[in-house]
């Protein structure tokens, strides 16, 4: 009998998760990690590691076989679509203090397309080998160019079989027109909403005038299409967090039940204004404390609101396949196909590569819409987009489940090379990933109830809480 090479990571509990390179994973003790290591398993271990697909016999059975078919899974990013970010401006109405663009004044010159470049990024999305897209309107702020929105969303929806719109909005400005082009169904709102009234004042719009026409607006869209069709996210600044409570209460109180917790993120303007997000060390405890705030009142309440990193977390620990948000995909090599056009018509592998190109750090970009993609450069950034080769990783065993971030470690650190527990990504997604099977394994009837509705499941069921004790 051979043993695929398991990976183990002590919990704070003391147990041992413990898992393979298809992401088939277990809970044991400090004995069996003992005996794994001198190569002692005894038969009451044989008999587990068989029965959960963790041995073969020899090459090419069907246990070797359906093990390769697994980490096969793991490996593929499903094809045929595109996500593409625009930036058809880089001006922005608001001054939020912790903007990672680096935005332009409202009235400022030369920070949107001209016509040629438009036409340009028209040819870009038409030679795109797909059939399906999702386009996403960032900036600066989008609705300041409704005129640009809606020359690509009637070229895309000619070009296109299957065509969706994402519009990053502040919604601070709402007129006939905005409303008109909302109407149709393809189309979704991404908006910020920090909690209270205060928090979303001090972080975004100064003013509490500005907030309560947010406010307004938010309930007008809400309206008008529905909270399928719009989704909220707060930014946190750590140093003057939201208390978890009326945190949930905000989003609550516009009949949100998903939210999305994210740190200030070392970029742009917050370098300056936010310069201890660079560590955000405070952040995996804040973190723990909302979730477990959120699961009493979900029990509490009988609702059910998700936070969405988690959940996602733990479908991608379930099974493979969960690849939809971008920022944990591995591999997640950068393509056209999944690429950001900035305001002068750049080309670059993410949002996050782009805002260090606006400070000047590096310039990440892959190549422009009138010249086309530079493969040279890409294939010079793939390698850094996988982790199954990561000299750290792969003694990791939440690796098949995490990802990458290399243009964040750059940020951060000014390099991709710093031993890969020393990155906050790796901190940050060790302490996700901790919770996330702490929380599988707890058992608490609390925890179950919302784990099983995030799921979408009646009840969790053992197997996917297996023991070797």
């Amino acid at each position: 009998m051979q043993v695929w090479p398991l990976r183990f990571r002590e919990l704070p509990d003391r147990s041992i998760f413990m898992a393979d390179d298809t992401g088939s994973y277990f809970l044991a003790d400090r004995a069996f990690v003992d005996r794994y290591a001198r190569d002692e398993l005894n038969r009451f271990d044989a008999d587990f590691l068989s029965q959960r697909g963790h041995t073969f016999q020899k090459t090419g059975d069907l246990a070797h076989t359906a093990f390769l078919t697994r980490w096969a899974q793991r490996q593929h990013i499903g094809g045929g679509s595109a996500y593409v970010i625009l930036i058809p401006t880089l001006r922005c109405d608001l001054k939020c203090s912790y903007c990672q663009v680096s935005r332009a004044p409202v009235a400022a010159k030369g920070f949107d397309w001209d016509e040629q470049t438009l036409e340009r990024i028209l040819t870009f999305l038409d030679d795109l080998p797909v059939d399906e897209i999702q386009i996403e309107f960032q900036g600066g702020e989008p609705f300041l160019r409704l005129d640009l929105l809606r020359a690509v969303a009637e070229y895309a929806r000619r070009r296109f079989r299957r065509v969706r719109f994402v519009v990053c909005t502040n919604l601070q400005t709402l007129d006939a027109d905005i409303l008109a082009f909302l109407a149709s169904e393809d189309v979704l709102i991404s908006t910020s909403l920090d909690g209270p009234h205060q928090v979303h004042t001090r972080n975004r719009t100064g003013t509490s005038e500005l907030t309560q026409v947010f406010h307004r607006n938010l309930a007008r869209v809400l309206d008008l299409i529905g909270p399928d069709r719009v989704s909220a996210l707060p930014t946190i600044d750590m140093e003057h967090p939201p208390v978890p409570e009326e945190l949930i209460s905000a989003y609550e109180d516009f009949g949100f039940t998903s939210i999305f917790l994210r740190p200030v993120n070392y970029q742009g303007f917050a370098r300056k204004s936010h310069p201890s997000a660079r560590a955000s060390e405070s952040w995996p405890g804040y973190y723990r404390d909302f979730i477990d705030t959120l699961i009493v009142r979900n029990a509490r309440s009988g609702r059910v609101m998700e936070e969405f990193y988690l959940a996602h977390c733990l479908r991608r620990i379930l099974a493979p396949g969960a690849d939809n948000h971008t920022d944990l995909r591995n591999p997640n090599i950068p393509t056209g196909e999944n690429a950001v056009i900035d305001f002068d018509g750049l080309i670059y592998p993410s949002d996050e590569a782009r805002m260090l190109a606006r400070v000047r750090q590096v310039d990440l970009s892959i190549g422009n819409v009138a010249d086309g993609l530079d493969h040279e450069k890409l294939a010079l950034l793939a390698p850094s987009h996988v982790n199954n080769f990561d000299p750290d990783c792969i003694h990791c065993p939440y690796q098949p489940f995490c990802g990458t971030d290399p243009i964040d470690d750059l940020s951060r650190n000014g390099r991709i090379d710093v031993p890969r527990h020393e990155s906050w990504f790796c901190q940050r997604h060790l302490a996700v990933f901790d919770l996330a099977i702490e929380l599988l394994y707890s058992g608490d009837p609390a925890v179950d109830f919302t784990l099983c509705r995030w799921l979408g499941l009646e009840t969790l069921p053992d197997a996917l809480r297996p023991v070797l004790s």
